[in-house]
């Protein structure tokens, strides 16, 4: 039977209908199936840029505090109360801006010092849970903080700022050998730089995802192609930075080197008569250190260490250094600030920071009777007691204006009647093991082959 054709029309047009209502479902199940993926795209990538970003920012403030505040807190293998004799430091943050507060805590929760209200230094509060695991577990945590919760004692000048919420970072306080915390740094920053590093990131973040779930609802195949080149891109774009970050970063590092360096010439300047001691017992000591077999990191350490023992001197006065009679006691004391204050200078330097202790304990003696902390036997780094007695040999056998070079068998001599009391007997032991070895080494002016058989 013919059907009519208002029939004919009306199942035509039913079908269209129904069509365009699947069409309609599945273009909106897309969009549903879409948006969702959207969103859950822009919240785990926004997420994982906030947590880049408050790693990178955790990172950068806990070296900057381990290498300013440091030198002025720790001594040895403890953190110390530090009330006074800071000013520079104090500066140093100052020069900051984003660097709000920063604490140093022992792990009994006193507070040793800090640059905000320094009456709390010295006080005992109780440890917060993040601080502590800080310092249980030997690594850093950070997070962005309000300031209006915390109700702790220790943090009511940070609740007075005028901040709405910081940036707060624990980071521990290794030892020497940076194996455990001793202490730990409590580090508020303002949070702007972050938030602007967050939000214009977000911002993009969204404006891409939005563009995603456009380009993906007109072709889907072709959009996950874009979006994988651009992904690429930018992972690209942010490596070149990263290198030219770092490329940066040794530049200006390799200059401050040459300042260091600079400044250490300065010091032998000061005194004709110690002209090229720094090069030579920067010799001596990579001679005793070779021969003691220390790995390569120890011996880069050492090499520094040599060249900038003594450029703590730079802040002794010139009439003190050439001084040609017997130092009075505050001049001396003058003097034996010396390792204390090349270790600050150095210790300013990444670079640097392995040749610190070996600055700061050359002085030391193996008895316990040397300066500055009155390290005893192995509690001395052994870096430390070979530069001490690459010194030691040089002062001996060079011209001083206090006294005549001495002979090289008296001056051996005397290294051998220190041994076990003012130096380390297996670093005497290697010292006249490298002088039999290469005795031109150990010369203050010409090579000593006429003593080489000195054992």
């Amino acid at each position: 039977m013919i059907r009519p054709e208002s029939t004919r029309r009306g199942g035509t047009r039913r079908m269209l209908e129904r069509s365009l209502t699947l069409l309609r479902r599945f273009l909106v199940a897309s969009a549903v199936i879409l948006v969702g993926g959207a969103v859950l795209l822009g919240w785990t990538l926004t997420r994982a840029l906030q947590s880049e970003a408050l790693a990178s920012e955790r990172a950068s403030l806990a070296r900057y505090a381990d290498s300013v505040v440091r030198p002025a807190v720790v001594r040895g293998n403890r953190v110390v109360l530090t009330r006074s004799g800071d000013a520079a430091l104090l500066r140093t943050l100052r020069a900051q801006p984003d660097v709000v507060t920063v604490k140093v805590w022992r792990p009994d929760g006193t507070l040793a010092w800090t640059n905000r209200d320094r009456s709390r230094i010295g006080r005992r509060f109780p440890l917060d849970d993040e601080l502590g695991d800080a310092m249980r577990e030997n690594h850093a945590v950070a997070d962005i903080v309000g300031t209006g919760g915390s109700e702790a004692s220790e943090d009511a000048v940070e609740r007075h700022l005028g901040f709405s919420h910081l940036f707060q970072v624990y980071a521990p306080i290794e030892n020497a050998a940076g194996t455990h915390p001793i202490g730990a740094y409590e580090i508020y920053a303002n949070p702007k730089a972050v938030d602007e590093i967050i939000g214009s990131r977000q911002t993009m973040i969204w404006l891409a995802v939005g563009v995603i779930f456009l380009t993906l609802y007109a072709a889907l195949t072709l959009l996950v192609r874009s979006a994988s080149r651009t992904l690429r891109r930018q992972n690209e774009a942010l490596r070149e930075r990263s290198e030219r970050l770092l490329d940066s970063y040794r530049r200006l590092e390799e200059g401050a080197l040459e300042a260091v360096e600079s400044l250490n010439a300065a010091v032998d300047a000061k005194d004709p008569y110690t002209a090229g001691h720094s090069q030579r017992v920067q010799r001596i000591a990579l001679a005793v250190g070779a021969e003691l077999r220390l790995a390569p990191a120890e011996l880069d350490a050492l090499r520094f260490a040599g060249l900038f023992h003594d450029i703590g001197k730079l802040r002794v006065p010139d009439a003190i250094l050439t001084k040609p009679e017997a130092l009075t006691a505050e001049e001396y004391e003058l003097i034996k600030r010396h390792p204390d204050d090349g270790a600050a200078i150095v210790g300013r330097l990444g670079r640097l920071k392995d040749a610190v202790p070996l600055i700061r304990h050359h002085h030391e003696r193996w008895d316990g009777r040397g300066y500055p902390a009155a390290l005893a036997a192995e509690e001395i780094p052994l870096g430390a007691a070979v530069v001490g007695l690459a010194d030691a040999w040089d002062a001996m056998t060079s011209d001083r204006p206090y006294s005549r070079a001495r002979p090289i068998e008296e001056a051996a001599g005397e290294i051998r009647r220190g041994r076990g009391t003012q130096f380390a007997p297996a670093v005497v032991d290697a010292f006249f093991a490298a002088l039999r070895r290469d005795p031109g080494a150990f010369a203050a002016d010409e090579p000593l082959a006429a003593e080489a058989s000195v054992s």
